[in-house]
């Protein structure tokens, strides 16, 4: 399948600080793509080096089938990008940003169109930057990286500081940028969000991307929980020594949380040996498994 981005042993090196330390990634054509990391992992740093806004120290790129090194204002033509801290000029009104922007961009936008954008985010176009609040600044960043209908959308924390009904009017954007041909590869802490829009998803750790999968295959892992209530009192203990298996919890006396590993086989006959009264299993949520791996990398 056709690649909109590509990085191979991407490195970046801030001083003596390591921020990447080789990442992989591949994003197909028309795919939301969520980017998953605690602060600190790479996330923001290797956006910026898909255009070129900051050089990295080593490793290869391909944005859109260019090199955003060789040709950065090309990549940057047909990208539509909001990053993490955005900064206006205090004393524009919103729709004067807006409109510079889009001559920065050759004048591509439909203003019909920004004005619809900025409609549905309840984003007044005549008040000045200054007296908007956080979230409402980030409403004039989420339209000015749609308005011009790009082909691909660099997204890092696209609904941070928005309240839940916007949040859920911007992921439905982003679903139609999707609908309309764009790839969408965007940041995100909201791990719902993540799990509701994006086809995948990667998690980066310590400057390595440690997982890509499809994001329902890497809910539905050979991981689950199980509640298992007893008739009768018993020791916990007899399952902590169970291959995968983890005792989580102990809600009274009769009941336990436990994680397991692989397959539920050997609980099951470690089971059939005590007087069962109910046995429940869920699958994790795509948070608990990005907290297991970021629980990983503070060990």
């Amino acid at each position: 399948m056709e690649h909109a981005l590509t990085t191979q042993n991407l490195t970046k090196s801030y001083g003596s600080v390591q921020a990447l330390r080789g990442v992989n990634l591949d994003v197909r054509r028309g795919e939301i793509f969520g980017f998953l990391g605690p602060n600190g992992a790479g996330k923001t740093t290797t956006i910026r080096c898909l255009l070129d806004l900051i050089r990295p120290n080593g490793g290869t790129l391909r944005v859109l089938d260019l090199d955003p090194q060789r040709d950065p204002v090309a990549v940057r033509a047909r990208a539509g990008y909001l990053p993490g801290e955005l900064r206006f000029d205090d004393n524009m009104r919103v729709e004067g940003a807006l409109r510079f922007l889009n001559q920065l961009r050759g004048g591509k936008a439909d203003w019909g169109f920004v004005r619809k954008l900025a409609e549905r985010l309840d984003l007044d176009l005549k008040t000045q930057i200054k007296n908007l609040s956080k979230g409402n600044k980030q409403k004039v960043g989420v339209v000015q990286a749609l308005m011009h209908r790009p082909e691909l959308l660099l997204l890092d924390e696209p609904t941070a500081s928005l309240d839940p009904l916007v949040q859920q009017a911007v992921l439905k954007l982003i679903r139609e940028a999707q609908a309309e041909g764009a790839t969408v590869f965007f940041s995100s802490h909201i791990l719902s969000e993540v799990e509701a829009i994006a086809g995948r998803v990667g998690i980066i750790r310590g400057g390595v991307v440690v997982e890509v999968a499809d994001t329902s295959a890497l809910i539905n892992r050979s991981m689950r929980r199980a509640h298992v209530r007893f008739r009768e009192p018993v020791d916990a203990n007899s399952f902590a020594s169970l291959p995968g298996v983890k005792v989580l919890s102990r809600d009274d006396s009769t009941g336990v949380l436990m994680q397991v590993e692989g397959e539920m086989d050997g609980l099951i006959k470690a089971l059939a040996t005590f007087p069962v009264s109910d046995f429940e299993t869920e699958r994790p949520s795509l948070e608990e498994i990005f907290l297991t791996y970021y629980e990983a990398e503070r060990k």
